[in-house]
């Protein structure tokens, strides 16, 4: 991919991101820090563009002009569809934007509509699951009295192996990886808070995700453009793809990212939820450095997860 065709992955994304107009000014603030740090790492101007998109000085049909091959108008839209759905199933602004995109990208009503009920699907996958194969649950069955002390060693296995399996979906070039790791984190927050006796709904989760300043759709958008930076989503279609860091930079970025939520639940309901909102930030900002830290010592982990996946296999599951 050229600079140019780049530019207009992130433009349409940017797009998907404010097409529901319920952003807040957090997810904002969020999103433009991602824009911030991207433009670091490229020549592309990222934060111009976010101001461009924010303020509707891009137009869509423009950013679709620069997509002339069939794969990348097929990238575009599922890129476009995962930000949608990262913050839960889309509503009525969002479908609309949605079928805008598609037309505009020239793609069958019939196929868009289908990665739209996949999507749909891995959004909302069920908070309780299993999936074997990928030890991301734990082996114990969860406890469900509140008196009841969990195994904190198996929790811990929970955490890393969900990180280590998080880390390894970002170094897959398939856009519907990234489409799974939110999911996956909201699941991870169900079974600890589960083992320490809460029933946790989506919504309830997705509030302590952004009390602790995980932006859901911030997130994938940040997910994404570490995949374009590092050239993982261009060598689907053959490109040659760039330094190999981005890609390694992404990858770390979503193990840190989930291992930190992870610990973080595992002190939030351990404690009986006393933490406070200003607390959780800190904690989970202080975690985050230190999985920072951690993550080249799982790297192996990491690179052999990635491996072995069965990405058809673990989406199926996660549906279930």
């Amino acid at each position: 991919m050229n600079p140019e065709q780049t530019r207009s992955l992130v433009a349409i994304c940017l797009m998907a991101a404010f097409a529901d107009g319920h952003q807040s000014a957090d997810e904002r603030e969020h999103v433009r820090k991602v824009a911030e740090s991207l433009s670091r790492e490229t020549q592309i101007d990222f934060i111009a563009l976010y101001q461009d998109v924010l303020l509707g000085r891009v137009v869509l049909e423009e950013a679709v002009a620069a997509l002339s091959e069939p794969g990348l108008r097929q990238l575009a839209f599922e890129l476009a569809l995962g930000v949608c759905e990262a913050d839960g199933s889309h509503d009525a602004d969002e479908r609309a934007f949605l079928a805008r995109l598609a037309a505009a990208l020239g793609l069958e009503a019939a196929a868009a509509q289908q990665s739209v009920l996949q999507a749909e699907a891995v959004a909302d996958a069920p908070l309780e699951g299993v999936l074997p194969g990928y030890d991301v649950v734990p082996s114990a069955t969860p406890r469900v009295a509140a008196s009841v002390v969990p195994d904190a060693a198996e929790l811990e296995r929970m955490t890393l192996n969900a990180a280590i399996l998080n880390g390894a979906l970002e170094l897959l070039p398939q856009s519907m990886a990234s489409m799974a790791i939110i999911p996956l984190q909201i699941r991870l927050v169900y079974r600890i808070g589960k083992a320490h006796g809460y029933e946790l709904d989506r919504g309830h989760i997705r509030d302590f995700l952004a009390t602790l300043g995980v932006g859901m759709t911030g997130q994938y958008v940040e997910q994404f453009g570490r995949k374009l930076l590092g050239g993982v989503l261009g060598k689907v279609f053959g490109g040659a793809g760039r330094a190999i860091g981005s890609q390694v930079a992404g990858s770390g970025f979503s193990f840190a990212t989930t291992w930190a939520i992870g610990k973080v639940a595992q002190r939030y309901y351990g404690s009986g939820r006393t933490l406070d909102a200003e607390m959780l930030k800190q904690t989970f900002a202080s975690l985050y450095d230190q999985a920072r830290g951690l993550q080249s010592s799982h790297a192996p982990a990491i690179a052999e997860q990635a491996r072995s996946i069965d990405l058809g296999r673990l989406m199926a599951e996660l549906r279930a």
